[in-house]
C-alpha cells in the first residue's frame, strides 16, 4: 500500500482512538450512580451517618422525620443512670428495687418478682445486653420517683443535648403514641454517650453477661460482625420496625450510624454494614446514591 493511501487510514484510526480516550475521560469525571438497597418502606425508613470526630453529616435520609425509638429509648435511661453514678447518687453496688409495675412489663425482661433488687452494674448490663424492660422501668422509678416523672427528666435532658424533636413517655421504649424521636436525635444521643461517659461506654460493646449464675446473651449481632464496631443499641416494636444505633471506631475513623424502620434485624444489619463501607470509601463522596426501597425490590 502506498503512503498516500495509508495516510487517510491512519487518520481514521487516530480519530477512533481519540474518541475512545475522551469517552474514558468522561467516565472518570462523571462517576456512575450507586444503588443502595433500603430494607424498609419509605414511610418507616430513616437513617443518618455522622463523623464522630467532626460531627459532619456523611449520609442522611429522612433523618429529621418523626419515628418511634423503641428500645433506643434505653440509651437515655442509661445516660441519666451514668449521670447519677458520676454525681455519686448511686454506685455500681447500689441495689435498685423492682416494683410491681416494673416487674409487670412485657418481655424482653429479666423476670424479677416483687421485692427483688438488682445492683446498678448488673442493671446496666441487663439494659444494654438483654434490653430488659423491667430493669429499665425499675431504674426510672428509682431515679425519678415514678416512671412518668423519669420520662419528663429524659425529655428535659434531650432538650439540653440538642435533641429538639424527641419526646419520651417511658423508660423502656415500649409502645406509646407520644414517644417520638428522629434518626438525627438518636445520633446526637449516641455521640453524647461516647463523649460524656467514655469510662462507661465499654458496656455497649458487651454481647453477654453472667447474672445469678446464668449466662444472659444479647442480640446486637453487629458486635463482632464488622471490625471496628463497638456498640451501641438495638430496638424493635411493630410500629417502628427494626432500629439500631451503631458506633464504629477503627483506623482513625469514628462513625455513628443510625438506621430505623427496617423489615428485619438481618436486613437492618446488612444495611448498616453497607453504610459503614460507603462512608469509609474515599470515592463515595462524589457519587450520587440512588435508593431502592423494600417495596421497589
Amino acid at each position: 500500500m502506498s503512503f498516500p493511501r495509508l495516510f487517510p487510514l491512519l487518520q481514521k484510526i487516530l480519530a477512533v482512538l481519540t474518541l475512545a480516550a475522551m469517552a474514558a475521560g468522561c467516565s472518570t469525571i462523571t462517576p456512575p450512580d450507586s444503588v443502595l438497597a433500603v430494607p424498609a418502606p419509605p414511610q418507616k425508613y430513616a437513617a443518618i451517618v455522622v463523623d464522630g470526630r467532626t460531627g459532619k453529616q456523611l449520609f442522611e435520609v429522612n433523618s429529621t422525620a418523626q419515628r418511634y425509638p423503641a428500645s433506643l429509648t434505653k440509651m437515655m435511661t442509661l445516660y441519666l443512670l451514668f449521670e447519677a453514678m458520676e454525681t455519686g447518687r448511686v454506685t455500681k453496688e447500689t441495689q435498685i428495687p423492682v416494683s410491681d409495675h416494673a416487674a409487670s412489663q412485657p418481655p424482653t425482661k429479666m423476670r424479677f418478682r416483687r421485692g427483688e433488687t438488682i445492683d446498678v452494674d448488673s442493671a446496666i448490663r441487663a439494659i444494654v445486653v438483654k434490653s430488659a424492660n423491667d430493669v429499665a422501668v425499675a431504674v426510672g422509678e428509682y431515679l425519678g420517683g415514678s416512671e412518668d416523672q423519669f420520662a419528663a427528666m429524659m425529655t428535659s435532658k434531650a432538650r439540653q443535648l440538642g435533641m429538639s424533636s424527641t419526646t419520651f413517655r417511658n423508660a423502656s421504649g415500649l409502645p406509646d403514641d407520644g414517644q417520638m424521636t428522629t434518626a438525627h436525635d438518636m445520633a446526637v444521643l449516641g455521640m453524647s454517650l461516647q463523649r460524656r461517659f467514655p469510662q462507661h461506654f465499654h458496656y455497649f460493646s458487651e454481647s453477654d453477661f453472667m447474672f445469678r449464675g446464668r449466662l444472659v446473651r444479647g442480640h446486637n449481632d453487629m458486635l463482632g460482625r464488622v471490625r471496628g464496631v463497638n456498640g451501641i443499641k438495638t430496638g424493635y416494636i411493630r410500629a417502628s420496625g427494626f432500629n439500631i444505633v451503631t458506633s464504629y471506631d477503627a483506623d482513625g475513623r469514628q462513625l455513628i450510624v443510625v438506621v430505623m424502620g427496617a423489615d428485619s434485624a438481618r436486613q437492618r444489619n446488612d444495611h448498616v454494614e453497607a453504610l459503614i463501607q460507603r462512608s469509609l470509601s474515599p470515592t463515595m463522596a462524589d457519587t450520587k446514591t440512588r435508593l431502592m426501597f423494600a417495596e421497589q425490590q
